[in-house]
């Protein structure tokens, strides 16, 4: 029986970033992966495919609305969607071989097969070929979530499908019904309406991604709608999910108890993730979860059991490939005895769609419910030079700081490249700044960040210079 320091349960950006840090700090390190090729969600069926699909549909919709504008004709404009899809495979086929070269660079042992705990040191590894049974001292739970299906949607891969069909599919449909009006929902309803798509949205809450700063929300469903042609159905609940063949129909109430039925090509069903934790036999290793299914942890993300942490979206907290990935850097170095640093408050949350959306730290709607003084500033893009430049002018940057000592509480955006610049607020606030501190910085001009300085301007006396 082989024997490790470590092993890592799961490759996607949690499990394969703490198996690299783990070598690094000189462990012998185990990985296992029960699919062929590394990355997991992320990888394959979730950030880099949906963002390439995003990056080409957005190529697509500027060609067809905006070159004009710049003096440049072209007479018409299709969508080869089998090279779409080509481009996104080559994409994925390229980081698998960056990963295998990562992991052959770091010396870190790969296994491919199901894991199942024996005891708390012990782990079973399955594959169709052999059973092979590994030990270590330490061991890092890793292994995800998986989409959030309710049995009465009738879910079968085909014509009701989650983002792991959407992101594969054969054609561009007519007509799409999207149930959840969260980030994946968008993101893969926005990739499809761009292309031509018409595109519905139902969700039993009144806002979209409710989860975040409701003023981002409302500015984004207005974008959505007026520029896309994206219906909203919100404060619906869908109650029958039916196949027809070669369409499928989804039935909804409203509030009001008012039924809605839309005809589509496919009903994307993207109502969230739940912790993945099938067949681990965590019981065997003495690893308890909660009510949700999510892995119990401690401050320092050990579970349940000594020596088995667990990290990424098995726990608690934003399912997030990034805050997947600092956990597994955060735990990879506590085994090594030195004192790493995580706050989970200051993880960003993006949505890529365009305008991009961007959050990090506290909301308006949560710094009221803690009786919490602040203040706001908040400039728009359109006032901008560089957004009228590129011709998205959509959107604004809110800055939110406590009302007597200034330091910033959050920052809320939605716009142009925002997943970019939101690492200017992740970085300010990491360093508890001020409003002002930002408005004193020098952004360069022509540039989106200055819409962050002018936000903070705003914020410090009311002191936007362009608006």
């Amino acid at each position: 029986m082989d024997s490790f320091d470590v092993i890592v349960i799961g490759s996607g950006p949690g499990g394969y970033v703490a198996a690299i840090r783990c070598a690094q700090l000189g462990m012998k390190t185990a990985l296992i992966e029960k699919y062929p090729k590394l990355g997991g969600t992320c990888l394959n069926v979730g950030c880099i495919p949906s963002k390439a699909l995003l990056e080409s549909s957005e190529h697509y919709n500027k060609s067809t609305h905006e070159f004009k504008d710049h003096g440049i004709n072209i007479n018409k404009i299709t969508v080869d969607f089998s090279q779409t899809m080509k481009r996104k495979e080559k994409i994925i086929s390229e980081m698998h071989s960056g990963l295998e070269f990562l992991m052959k660079k770091n010396k870190i042992h790969v296994i491919n097969g199901l894991a199942s705990f024996i005891d708390k040191n012990t782990v079973n590894i399955k594959s169709s070929k052999k059973n092979i049974t590994i030990k270590a001292e330490k061991i890092i739970i890793a292994t995800g979530s998986k989409p959030t299906v309710l049995p009465f949607f009738n879910f079968d891969k085909k014509r009701i499908i989650t983002s792991t069909e959407a992101l594969s599919l054969k054609e561009v449909p007519k007509k799409m019904v999207v149930i959840g009006a969260g980030v994946i929902g968008l993101e893969l309803g926005s990739v499809y309406s761009r292309m031509g798509t018409e595109v519905s949205v139902i969700d039993v809450s009144e806002n979209i991604i409710s989860t975040m700063d409701l003023s981002l929300g409302k500015e984004l469903k207005k974008v959505l709608s007026n520029q896309l042609g994206v219906k909203f159905f919100l404060n619906h609940k869908v109650s029958v999910v039916k196949n027809n063949g070669k369409n499928v129909t989804v039935t909804a109430l409203s509030s009001n108890d008012e039924e809605i039925k839309i005809d589509a090509d496919y009903c994307l069903i993207s109502i969230g993730r739940k912790p993945y934790t099938e067949n681990l036999s965590l019981d065997k290793a003495g690893v308890e979860v909660d009510s949700s299914g999510r892995i119990r942890v401690d401050n320092m993300l050990q579970t349940t059991q000594s020596g088995i942490f667990a990290i990424g979206d098995v726990v608690e907290g934003a399912m997030l490939a990034h805050k997947a990935e600092e956990e597994g850097v955060f735990v990879a170095e506590i085994l090594a005895g030195q004192k790493p640093h995580i706050n989970h408050n200051l993880i960003p949350n993006v949505v890529y769609t365009w305008p991009e959306v961007a959050s990090v730290g506290l909301s308006e709607e949560k710094l009221k419910a803690e009786k919490i003084k602040y203040k706001v500033g908040v400039f728009p893009f359109k006032a901008n030079g560089r957004a009228k430049i590129s011709m998205d002018t959509d959107g604004f940057v809110k800055i939110i700081a406590d009302s007597q000592s200034d330091e910033i509480l959050g920052v809320h955006m939605i716009g142009p490249r925002c997943a970019d610049l939101i690492s200017e607020a992740v970085v300010a606030m990491e360093y508890r700044a001020s409003a002002e501190d930002i408005a004193r910085i020098t952004h360069a001009h022509p540039t989106f960040s200055e819409v962050i300085k002018e936000a903070a301007l705003a914020a410090t006396d009311n002191r936007a210079l362009h608006i």
